[in-house]
Order: C-alpha cells, then structure tokens, then sequence
C-alpha cells in the first residue's frame, strides 16, 4: 500500500518518467521478497539497517556489481525519505548509510573527425532513411540531447525564427537548444521527403517511413551502424555523441556553466563528468605551447 504511494508521488508530484517508476518498483519489490524468505517479514516499512545491509552482502556475493546495489539501495533510501515526509516513520534506516565505491569509467567521445565523415558518408544518400538519419546524427551532436529527447520532438517544438527547439527532458523539464543553420537545411530536407510519403500530418518530428515515432533501439542502430563505419571505439552509442558535444564544447572555449544548461543537467556535478577529456586536451595545448617545454 505504501509502495503504491509512493510510486504514485513519484509519477504525480516528482514527474519521474515510466521507465525510472519502474526501476524504483522493480527494487522495492525485489527487497521486499528478500526480506519475507530472509526474515519472513513482509512489512519492510519497519526495517532496520543490518537487515538492509544483509540484503547488501548477498547482492554483492551474488556479482551484482556495485553500481547497480547503489542504485538499488538509492530507491530504498528514497523511499524511506518518502515515508518520513508522511510521518509513517520516524527515522530513516539508511540516512548514515554510505555508498560502495565504483570504479570511473571514463568513456571516449567520438572526435570533430569522425563526426564530420558520418554526416559526409550519409550526405551521400538522399533518400527518406538516408535524410532521416543525418538529421539525428546533426541534432543529436549540435544539441547534445538524450536520446529519449530526441525521440519526443515534435515539429511544433522547432522555432525556426528564433533558430531554437523547445525539449521536454526529464521531470517534464523544458528548455531550449540552439538550431545551427546547416541543422536547419536538414530539416527542410526531411520535411520535404515526409511530405512526398504523405506522412506530414504526424505530430512526431521523427518517424519511420510507415509513419511511427522512431525508437530507442532505432536511435542506436543508426548511430551504430554509421559511427562502425569511420571509428574504432568501443563504445558507439548516442550517449557518446553527447558526450562529443560537450567535450568539443568545452575543448573551445565553453564555460562548464553553459554546456550544464544546454545539457539540461540540475547541477554542475553531473556535467563535470565530460571534463576529463577536455582536461586532456588543456595538457596537451600546455605541453606545447609553454615556453619551458621545447627547453
């Protein structure tokens, strides 16, 4: 009863999207089951923390990895915050509770290069697919959107006047990202090939040519299929084109501040992750251009 209330305040009041309601439902439940066959105790409202940290160790022996018993126990947490907020408990178990630590993985952004050969490589084709996918290859690396984002414009969001696209992104937040001209020509490009399909009456900025909003899996295939063809990184997913946009960013010039908010990141500390690799390039322009260095 008290999950459902909570989920529900995450859906109604927090705006959490369906597939985070999930994740959080998916932890508690599981919890919940551990703790009826561990402690034959279904009410997991009235816990206490070595029992949560039981929970911890048997995921940690069973090769969960520590990033995801953190998330798992952060739903937790959450969950007793919630409870306290509606005085159903009076001391959260895991408020002194501290993470496990996780190994950074520093994750490669595609370079200015290999950017540029893919959009050459589509620019190639000029069919309805061909035309479509350039435009999300532009759109995701000028506006380093998420890939859901991506996927919910619609062609009212796009101001051409202003040269801006309203993006919906998470907790139902709105902000606006910068439409480069060239971005702008692809546009015009696709909306003429979606109308030759007699499929512009629908809503959705990106579709299929059956007329259905482009996917996630799609969205990765496409940055896949292309990014294969002229990189040898592992990686090759559209969070890596994010990643490229905000380190070619910062690489020239852009504040830390700026790049957050085109991001749509709520703090400073979720951006810094894509400083690594600009640091990177700072010590090499150092390396080269300080006068003791040639000495």
């Amino acid at each position: 009863m008290l999950i459902r209330a909570f989920l529900d305040y995450l859906e109604y009041e927090k705006k959490y999207s369906k597939h985070t309601l999930t994740a959080y439902k998916t932890d508690l439940i599981e919890f919940k089951d551990f703790c009826i066959v561990q402690f034959d105790q279904e009410d997991i409202e009235n816990i206490h923390y070595n029992q949560i940290r039981t929970w911890i160790v048997t995921l940690v022996n069973d090769k969960v990895s520590n990033r995801s018993v953190n998330r798992k126990i952060s739903s937790l947490k959450s969950f007793y915050k919630f409870l306290q907020k509606i005085n159903e408990i009076k001391i959260n178990p895991l408020a002194h509770h501290k993470a496990l630590k996780i190994q950074k993985k520093i994750q490669t952004p595609f370079d200015e290069n290999e950017v540029t050969k893919v959009i050459n490589l589509i620019d190639e084709q000029s069919d309805f697919e061909s035309v479509r996918n350039r435009l999300v290859v532009e759109l995701l690396y000028s506006t380093g959107i998420r890939r859901i984002e991506l996927i919910n414009i619609k062609e009212k969001d796009i101001d051409y006047k202003k040269g801006v696209i309203k993006i919906l992104g998470k907790r139902n937040k709105e902000r606006y990202v910068m439409l480069l001209p060239s971005v702008k020509d692809t546009i015009g490009s696709y909306l003429t090939l979606k109308k030759q399909y007699e499929i512009e009456s629908v809503e959705q900025l990106l579709i299929t040519k059956k007329g259905v909003k482009i996917y996630e899996t799609l969205v990765y295939r496409i940055i896949n299929l292309y990014f294969s063809r002229v990189s040898s990184k592992v990686k090759k997913s559209p969070h890596i084109l994010r990643h490229a946009f905000a380190t070619h960013l910062l690489n020239n010039g852009a504040s830390l501040n700026s790049v957050k908010e085109l991001l749509g990141h709520s703090s400073l500390a979720s951006t810094q992750v894509y400083t690594h690799n600009s640091l990177e390039q700072i010590k090499k322009v150092y390396n080269k251009a300080h006068p003791r260095e040639s000495k």
